[in-house]
């Protein structure tokens, strides 16, 4: 299992070719959409260069669970209810999710994804 350091270092380098940031907006607090501009599409390649450096297999709506995102179930007027944050716990264990928590609204969750949330789930995938 590589080390922390090793982790964040494969996961900046595959943020840097898939976004084009700049290695230095690459921190372990930057959010993949907020401060590094990242779009649905990007994530992607993301998940792309994620499997090919680490050599896992990331399956569709593991890394960002949309189904729960968008099920009648979980979300009210944009709102996901505490049901949907269970789910998303469950789901997301890799994740800080209490600012989202705080406010729950849909398209705050990929607001808020850091790149350390990125680095703690290539972890919990590798000592899966």
């Amino acid at each position: 299992m590589p080390s922390e350091e090793e982790i964040f270092e494969k996961v900046r380098e595959a943020l840097v070719d898939a976004l084009g940031v700049d290695d230095d907006e690459v921190t372990p607090t930057a959010t993949l959409q907020g401060d590094l501009d990242a779009e649905s599409i990007d994530f992607l390649d993301i998940v792309f260069r994620l499997e090919k450096s680490f050599d896992i297999k990331i399956e569709r709506g593991e890394l960002f669970p949309e189904d729960i995102l968008t099920d009648t179930e979980f979300v009210q007027e944009g709102r996901v209810n505490e049901a949907g944050i269970a789910k998303l716990r469950e789901r997301m264990p890799f994740a800080d999710l209490s600012k989202f928590e705080a406010d729950p609204i849909v398209q705050n969750l990929g607001q808020q994804l850091t790149v350390q949330d990125m680095c703690n789930f290539v972890a919990h995938k590798l000592s899966a």
